[in-house]
């Protein structure tokens, strides 16, 4: 199912060791979406920072969410993006002390710039205060909210599927008294053959051989009115779907097997048909199928 939430939360910026602590405020933004899928699928772009934290995102995730498509993003900045950290002293004095140390013995050797030194600096940059940002809170909450947008778009999807369970008994019920009409069609036409067969026999054929051809009418007869289980099946994998989507949870895969099931049986009815009727019956029964198949895959 599709979904999408977001949250932030600031902390102060942890200050490198022996330096004072500063009121610089760090902010870390974090966005969870959800796309349709069938399977489960995690990725997470994440900054170098909360990298150490991926394997417990991806334990919450994986805790509350089985199926679908889930990108986790992470931001991590002030709360003015275009300002510089200042360099730390001791850092400063460091790279200092190894210019000169450098250009003692090799006197050519450039200076160091200022970019060289910020570059140099942003790599000492202090650890982050993750108990400040409280990312276990924040992951839950945003978690949270993408339960909340997916399981409104399951609402939705389980409204869409009644719909069409309604439509599909419906039509269950427009096959049901076909099946007795059918059988006595086919019961005139199996007389009409065997009358046939008989009058056949008056001088030109051994009653073996009408014997042999009415028995072949009866099991062609047989097999082809032979539709009534599959109506029953029909409407006993409806009344199974209703009941999973009245009781929620994660019902995805179960209904994925069920809708196999009705396209089979729908399928069948439709080969064994035998009446015009029967057969625009079976084949619209395959096309709202068809509709709850792709939708069925996006429910958890």
């Amino acid at each position: 199912m599709t979904g999408y939430a977001s949250a932030q939360t600031g902390a102060p910026a942890a200050s490198a060791e022996g330096e004072p602590r500063t009121q610089a405020v760090r902010r870390l933004g974090m966005e969870i979406r959800s796309v349709n899928s069938r399977f489960l699928d995690l990725s997470f772009r994440l900054p170098d920072e909360l990298r150490s934290f991926e394997p417990m995102l991806r334990a919450l995730v994986t805790a509350k969410v089985k199926r679908g498509k889930i990108e986790v993003r992470a931001a991590l900045e002030g709360l003015d993006s275009n300002a510089l950290p200042d360099p730390p002293t001791r850092v400063l004095q460091r790279l200092s002390s190894m210019q000169d140390a450098v250009q003692s013995w090799l006197p050519e050797a450039r200076p160091l710039s200022v970019a060289d030194v910020l570059r140099l600096c942003s790599n000492s940059t202090p650890a982050l205060d993750a108990g400040a940002l409280n990312i276990t809170q924040l992951a839950q909450n945003v978690l949270t909210g993408l339960l909340d947008a997916r399981a409104q778009e399951g609402e939705r999807l389980s409204a869409m599927l009644r719909g069409h369970l309604k439509q599909l008994r419906a039509l269950t019920e427009l096959a049901t008294p076909l099946v007795p009409q059918l059988v006595e069609q086919q019961r005139q036409r199996f007389m009409d053959r065997w009358k046939e067969a008989m009058g056949l026999a008056e001088g030109s054929a051994t009653p073996e051989a009408a014997q042999d051809r009415a028995l072949s009418e009866a099991t062609a007869f047989a097999i082809r009115i032979d539709v009534a289980e599959e109506v029953t099946r029909l409407d006993s994998h409806i009344t199974e779907i209703e009941r999973l989507l009245g009781k929620g949870g994660e019902v995805g895969k179960r209904l994925d097997f069920l809708i196999q099931e009705l396209h089979r049986e729908a399928n069948t009815l439709g080969s064994k048909s035998s009446a015009l009727e029967l057969t625009r019956i079976s084949v619209d029964m395959k096309v709202l199928i068809e509709q709850m198949r792709e939708q069925v895959q996006n429910l958890e």
